[in-house]
């Protein structure tokens, strides 16, 4: 019988997802690490289920009003947890923070530096003195109104928008204008108001040339279009939108990443030309502390900041703030993030760097008899990272909190007190407690797919170094802190590009190796066009350096480039596993193909939950519903008419093989194989997805529900079922996370089967399994942030393994148990 001071969470009972009635006793005041196979239920024991309930009971003791939503919300399926206090949820987030967070406003260090100007500043003679909000960008009171707090603005010329001149407008001289209909239409209207289109563009009138590409006007017209044979085209109003407007409006308010990376294509940025870049009014830039302004103490690394206020003077004031900062500052450059600066925006951090700035603000918190549930909080951290990592997590226990963790790497699983490892597969095949002990206690369980890698210390099998079919040449590499750097990728093979965290990779081959590519790849977009100016558009392309560096070689023997990345794949619960790859469009078919539809006259629209028609109207065919909590961020919670199925009744009284559409799309990829067998077009996206290990996903699974390596994992699924044509260079950041080291292999035998049929694969990485497996390495550092940028290392692994600079290296020799 549980006793007041029981010091154990008992859960009994647990049946959320795939658990299977899940009964588990789990330590107080330690650190618990959960493990286990990619959907072998883990995350729906730690988050799912234990962190659920706690949430649960917090939302009754508040008040009323959220005692009420509680229902709609929905309680975890579990029977009783008993010892459970109140819990902390560090999660990955997967929604994209918005372009006006900050490293700052994240950790809340921007308040604390605006504090100390607000309070301590050397304001000019006479000056007032100004608030803390005179100091944030994001306030009317202190942002800039020429960039209303950016920093930056975008302009365009004549230059970019009309890359080749010798061209008509009807020939598609004003590139950044869109393709297909609306591009024609903006053609038809200029025709209309009495612009020559068939003349090249060189030879107009400049005054025209100006008028037609940045006039703000939006003249109406009636456009008479040319009848096509067998066609009838009526007259139509047409409104006028120069190429600016266009490339601006589209740039700022498409929700298409597509449509919004194209418009930047014909955009310069630069810094602000009234605050130079600063952000701020004038007033405010003009106070300084230790003879610098906030903005040059925000673009300061951590580590830096540090060192300007541990130096500056000041008064009782000013030694009371800087000493609460420089408190503030030392978790965060524990984790390794000293590299950040506090205007970096959150956009362009990973998740982990957004997860461990959450976990450096808690170690502030003063929080004790606390749970903390952490979700791979290694996730994009170099070895060299995870002790300061395991000491931090050891503070928070030591604080008096107790610290579960849900994590991959073996490293952490081997620093932790207590052990849970659910398994022993994934989705049905899995949810069952394996083992909840020491780690020690692990070898003993035969099933578990943990204890291999937890225990064998045997040597990675001996592969032999593939020979490059070329090389790929990027000089002068000039990006953040990657500074004059001339990197070379071999192609015909598989390169990891490695280095602790801010040292530049995702930079080089995210940023800068992405951009060239996909520079090179724009004239064979413009070709589907702007037919006679083929040959010339080649040649300027050749001729002009790539962004992000003075000149490159080799990139004609690159026929595609396909960048796979953990960015969802969709935002709402509407967005799933079936839609992205394709699948659905099958399913529905076939829905629509069946007696039952035939003779209800059901077509495959009809299968849809993005239309109206066969769709759930309550919730719009999402399934769910959002419940607005007031005080609280947004939940989705299931639909109340069609509990969660999406389809109206009458939809689901048609069945295929016995199932209706709402029981098709909960199958499991692993059972929907064996479903739609003999349907090759469907087998087809089946069998990608089984090749990349997620066979445990369900097809109508939320994309909100989804990691950040599934989303990446289900992209390269989408990409494998496609028709290769032409060398592919593939580019991935960090495959890897998220995944058990079981997934990875899985994962590491599909990558190299891609490089065995001709392609080049290039992964930036921390695995140091990964790295070892590869042909070709390239090291970026030595450090983070100002002190990193350069290639240390380059070569085979155990080349690499030996680089006296290279702190990848010990890690890399531990892998290939090189002495």
């Amino acid at each position: 019988m549980p006793t007041p001071h029981d010091p154990y969470v008992r859960v009994r009972g647990a049946r959320e997802h795939n658990l299977q009635d899940v009964r588990v006793d789990i330590p107080r005041d330690t650190l618990t690490v959960f493990t286990g196979v990619s959907g072998s239920g883990k995350s729906s024991l730690a988050f799912g289920t234990i962190y659920a309930e706690a949430q649960r009971r917090y939302f009754e003791s508040v008040a009323p009003y959220a005692r009420r939503l509680i229902h709609q919300v929905g309680a975890p399926a579990v029977d009783e947890i008993t010892g459970l206090p109140p819990a902390v949820s560090l999660e990955q987030r997967r929604s994209a923070p918005g372009a006006r967070s900050s490293v700052g406003t994240v950790t809340t260090l921007s308040n604390s530096l605006r504090m100390l100007f607000s309070r301590a500043g050397t304001y000019p003679a006479g000056a007032e003195r100004l608030d803390s909000d005179a100091f944030s960008p994001n306030t009317a009171a202190g942002a800039c109104p020429r960039c209303h707090g950016l920093g930056r603005v975008h302009r365009t010329s004549e230059e970019l928008l009309v890359p080749d001149p010798s061209l008509s407008i009807r020939e598609g001289a004003i590139a950044a204008w869109p393709g297909a209909w609306q591009g024609k239409n903006l053609r038809d209207v200029l025709d209309a108001l009495g612009h020559d289109v068939d003349r090249p563009w060189r030879e107009l009138d400049p005054a025209d040339r100006e008028w037609i590409l940045f006039t703000d006007e939006q003249p109406v017209v009636t456009v008479h279009p040319v009848r096509d044979a067998g066609r009838i085209q009526r007259p139509y109003q047409g409104t006028y939108m120069s190429a600016r407007r266009y490339v601006m409006h589209t740039f700022a308010d498409s929700r298409s990443r597509a449509l919004r990376a194209k418009a930047e294509r014909f955009l310069t940025s630069e810094p602000c030309p009234v605050c130079d870049g600063g952000r701020l009014r004038p007033e405010a830039m003009a106070v300084t502390f230790a003879g610098r302004t906030i903005a040059e103490l925000a673009g300061l690394p951590l580590t830096g900041l540090a060192e300007v206020l541990s130096a500056a003077g000041g008064g009782d004031t000013a030694r009371v703030l800087t000493a609460d900062l420089l408190a503030r500052i030392e978790p965060v450059t524990e984790l390794g993030l000293g590299y950040l600066s506090l205007d970096r925006t959150a956009p362009t951090l990973s998740s982990g760097e957004l997860q461990r700035l959450r976990l450096a603000t808690q170690l502030r918190s003063g929080l004790f008899g606390v749970v903390y549930v952490l979700d791979e909080p290694s996730a994009g951290l170099h070895p060299a990272d995870t002790e300061s990592l395991l000491a931090v997590l050891g503070r928070l226990k030591e604080a008096g909190n107790t610290v579960f963790v849900v994590e991959h790497q073996m490293d952490v699983v081997r620093r932790a007190d207590w052990l849970v490892d659910v398994g022993p597969l994934a989705g049905e095949h899995g949810g069952r407690v394996l083992h909840s002990g020491p780690p020690a206690g692990l070898a003993d369980v035969a099933e578990s797919a943990t204890r291999r890698f937890l225990f064998d210390d045997a040597p990675v099998a001996a592969r032999e170094v593939r020979t490059p079919s070329g090389w790929l040449r990027l000089h002068g590499v000039e990006r953040h802190n990657v500074r004059g750097v001339d990197a070379a990728f071999p192609l015909g093979v598989f390169t990891a590009v490695t280095g602790v965290s801010g040292s530049g990779k995702s930079t080089l081959v995210g940023q800068v190796l992405a951009d060239v590519l996909a520079d090179r790849r724009a004239p064979a977009e413009a070709e589907q066009i702007q037919e006679p100016s083929r040959e010339r558009q080649r040649e300027r392309q050749r001729e002009r350096p790539a962004a992000g560096c003075a000149s490159a070689e080799g990139l004609e023997a690159v026929d595609r480039l396909v960048q796979v990345d953990q960015k969802p794949i969709g935002r709402t619960p509407r967005s799933n596993l079936a839609t992205y790859t394709g699948l659905f469009d099958v399913v529905r078919k076939l829905f629509a193909a069946t007696g039952t539809a035939v003779e209800r006259g059901y077509r495959a629209g009809r299968f849809s939950f993005n239309v109206a028609g066969g769709r759930c109207e309550t919730c719009q065919g999402e399934g769910f519903v959002s419940v607005e909590l007031l005080f609280l961020p947004s939940t989705y919670a299931p639909c109340p008419d069609c509990h969660g199925a999406r389809y109206n009744p009458q939809t689901l009284e048609v069945t295929l093989r016995g199932l209706n559409i709402a029981q098709v799309l909960d199958l499991t990829v692993e059972s929907a194989a064996g479903f739609f067998a003999g349907t090759p077009a469907a087998e087809r996206s089946l069998r990608t997805l089984l090749d990349v290990g997620l066979g445990y996903l369900r097809l109508g699974q939320p994309a909100t529900e989804l990691s950040g390596g599934e989303a990446q994992r289900i992209k390269l699924a989408a990409e494998l079922q496609r028709a290769r044509r032409g060398h592919t260079l593939y580019l991935l950041d960090e495959p890897t996370t998220g995944l058990h080291p079981a997934d990875v292999e899985v994962l590491m035998r599909q990558l190299h089967g891609l490089v065995d049929a001709g392609s080049t694969v290039v992964v930036v990485e921390h695995d140091m399994a990964v790295v070892a497996g590869a042909d070709w390495v390239i090291d970026l550092g030595p450090g983070g942030g100002d002190r990193g940028g350069r290639i240390v290392a380059t070569g085979t692994p155990a080349e690499v393994a030996r680089a006296e600079e290279s702190r990848t290296a010990a890690y890399l020799r531990t892998s290939l148990h090189l002495a």
